[in-house]
């Protein structure tokens, strides 16, 4: 999933950055947990479903007719002819921007579903029943390896493919899901819930007691970056070629402008989104719980 648009909308204002945070109209007290930038729209996925601007983020309305509205929709593709979101339910698809959604999860073991990627033509959807894979603009699925493995996230660099796990860490494929193998030097995280792909260079996120890790080998070693970047649990990224975004849980906002070697925070304006008269974790939960389904 590419969230770049949407932190850019956010974060630059008249090609300068500003530490500031706007509420889109719409979202308030909603669970966001993915988004996407296409076609001159903006597509939200949260706790109820998909959601939708035609404003720059400014404001959102619900987008759900055919999609999963009662489960979380967690993770959106794309390729030259459709949307896709991975829910709860599976996956589904449309052809006009969010106006209407078809569930397209045929052969799919489990429809319960935690990110989404398309590369090369494939299209890949991760979850606790492992990979599952594409090759017809996901009229039908065949399994893509990790079974019964708890997959969070994917992304991919050109012919590789990169999955976080909960408990087991990154593992790597190079033949499209046919064979995966552990990638974890240098990872002292074993749960990794998003997963960004920014040129040739990976950006994991450990759980709390961690923090981000960085790859630009393809995933064979691994590096926890410091540089003004506090330890934690990260859930989301988002990137362009100026610069890497992570989202933590508890600590804010981060941005790096030297592909990770030193962060400075962009919190204010992060406001309190539960209503307990605190700004903390909940709050950034609620903001970036799952957010950037991996890249």
């Amino acid at each position: 999933m590419n969230t770049t648009a949407v932190l850019l909308a956010l974060a630059f204002a008249n090609n300068a950055l500003a530490q500031q945070w706007h509420q889109a109209t719409g979202t308030a007290s909603l669970n966001m947990q993915s988004l996407l930038a296409r076609n001159g729209f903006v597509f939200a996925g949260g706790a109820t479903g998909a959601y939708r601007s035609s404003d720059a983020a400014a404001s959102f309305a619900a987008a759900n007719s055919g999609n999963d509205a009662v489960g979380p929709t967690r993770g959106y593709a794309f390729d030259d002819t459709y949307v896709y979101s991975c829910t709860s339910q599976g996956v589904f698809r449309t052809a006009n921007n969010g106006t209407t959604w078809i569930a397209k999860s045929s052969g799919m073991s489990t429809v319960l579903t935690s990110g989404i990627v398309q590369a090369s033509g494939h299209i890949f959807v991760v979850g606790p029943g492992g990979v599952f894979r594409s090759d017809n603009h996901a009229d039908s699925w065949v399994a893509g390896g990790l079974a019964g493995v708890d997959v969070r996230c994917i992304t991919a660099i050109g012919d590789t493919l990169f999955a976080g796990t909960n408990g087991s860490g990154i593992y790597r494929s190079s033949d499209w899901g046919a064979t995966w193998i552990a990638s974890n030097t240098g990872l002292a995280a074993t749960n990794v819930r998003a997963i960004e792909a920014r040129g040739t260079t990976l950006f994991a996120g450990g759980q709390v007691g961690t923090g981000v890790y960085r790859s630009t080998n393809l995933g064979a070693s691994w590096t926890l970056l410091a540089g003004g970047l506090p330890s934690g649990s990260y859930r989301g990224f988002a990137s362009s070629d100026q610069l890497i975004v992570a989202g933590s849980f508890g600590a804010g906002v981060f941005y790096s402008v030297d592909n990770g070697a030193r962060w400075v925070a962009i919190n204010s304006g992060l406001t309190d989104l539960n209503g307990d008269n605190s700004v903390d974790g909940s709050d950034l939960g609620l903001l970036l719980s799952n957010w950037g389904m991996c890249g």
